[in-house]
């Protein structure tokens, strides 16, 4: 299994001490503001048994993200083959840490790291990110590690009830376009 490291974060497989963090996190309805609705204790040690079912066996997935100089498990950041119902194919990028996290740069550090892996271990032609429309800190963190968005991608996201999550937006980072990670 792989586990990335940068200055100031580990992004590693799951432990079983990262269920309960992880779960005040999806029960938060500020951190879940952009899903549908905050997950169950049940629902989200399902989740981890998925994510780190998917780096047992490629090697990437949906890795936990703690902090080096803590030891504080801080979120998940990672990679994942976009789901067949979508209107596009590809692997995604994604992120999501408690609101203490946020603020820090923990993100954009963290997804840097991720695509960094992505096309050079992995030899991905492109990574894409999906989020929300109304997600302007998602988006903020896609631009700053070099995304860019084609309005003609937008689309509503099937596995999304209808009303005002829906409507989503695409960025696009082809290999060769990524910035440096600044030492």
């Amino acid at each position: 299994m792989s586990e990335l490291r940068t200055e100031r974060l580990v992004l590693r497989g799951w432990r079983e001490t990262d269920l309960a963090p992880w779960a005040a996190m999806n029960a938060d309805p500020e951190v879940r503001k952009y899903f549908p609705g905050v997950l169950t204790r049940e629902q989200s040690d399902a989740s981890v048994a998925r994510f780190q079912s998917n780096i047992d066996q490629r090697g990437w997935g949906w890795w936990a993200v703690e902090v080096i100089n803590t030891g504080e498990f801080i979120g998940f950041t990672g990679l994942d083959p976009v789901e067949d119902v979508m209107p596009f194919t590809g692997v995604e990028a994604g992120w999501r840490f408690a609101r203490s996290a946020w603020g820090h740069g923990y993100a954009t550090e963290a997804a840097r790291a991720v695509v960094a892996f992505a096309f050079e271990s992995l030899t991905l032609p492109e990574i894409l990110a999906v989020t929300t429309v109304t997600n302007l800190r998602s988006r903020a963190v896609m631009r700053r590690i070099g995304m860019s968005r084609d309005p003609a991608d937008d689309f509503d996201d099937p596995t999304v009830p209808p009303g005002p999550l829906r409507s989503s937006v695409v960025y696009r980072l082809p290999r060769g376009r990524q910035r440096p990670i600044e030492r």
